[in-house]
């Protein structure tokens, strides 16, 4: 059995959630770093065999402090790289919409399909995502046994990982899925060992955060 627990970086530095930096390699802010802390206080008490994050420094900041709490070494993999947003990269989405208004709608219609200007769709994340997931499960599950894996990654990376989990289009991605910054969100697979064959048990618990005064669906 594998137990995956998906967790966003904390806040960068400079963020702002009007804005398109996905391969803009920036540092965690103070606050990320006290998010990043907190979320690792969480997961204390958590047994976990692996920490695998993307190799953007935003996330190695973010996977660190957990291990610096729970004990595995910080693995990296290219394929958690954030979605390439070509030359939309720095642009707010008014910004992008003035530039571009028409792709920028057929984006919003069908983000799986439609790539960045000069960049990636989400079906190119989809693509390493799933090969990223089928080498998981590949590891975990040979010998039996149960697993568990921190994976420390992005907004669109983690929704698209979570469309193919659970079977559902990757086109709705962003309708269907939120990824709030250290989040923790559960899949298990417990009854296969394809990728689309996970159980969702959390997803996107901010519970944790010192700023969560409400429950995340309030």
């Amino acid at each position: 059995m594998l137990t995956l627990v998906l967790t966003r970086h904390g806040l960068p530095t400079a963020a702002t959630n009007l804005w398109l930096g996905g391969r803009i390699d920036v540092p965690l802010s103070p606050q990320g770093r006290a998010q990043a802390v907190v979320l690792a206080r969480r997961l204390a008490t958590a047994r976990l065999d692996r920490i695998i994050s993307s190799p953007m420094l935003r996330a190695v900041e973010t996977a660190t402090a957990i291990a610096n709490v729970t004990g595995p070494r910080v693995e990296v993999d290219e394929r958690l790289r954030e979605e390439d947003c070509g030359l939309w990269e720095g642009l707010t989405f008014d910004e992008a919409t003035a530039r571009d208004p028409a792709l920028r709608a057929s984006w919003e219609r069908d983000p799986a399909a439609t790539h960045f200007p000069g960049g990636e769709s989400g079906d190119d994340v989809a693509e390493r995502a799933l090969r990223f997931l089928v080498d998981l499960l590949a590891t975990e599950l040979l010998g039996g046994g149960q697993h568990r894996v921190l994976v420390v990654a992005h907004t669109a990376v983690n929704r698209i990982l979570m469309c193919i989990a659970l079977g559902i289009p990757v086109r709705d991605y962003r309708r269907r899925f939120v990824q709030g910054r250290t989040n923790l969100t559960v899949l298990r697979y417990e009854n296969g060992d394809s990728p689309d064959e996970a159980q969702l048990l959390v997803a996107n618990d901010v519970s944790h955060l010192p700023d969560s005064t409400e429950a995340s669906w309030s």
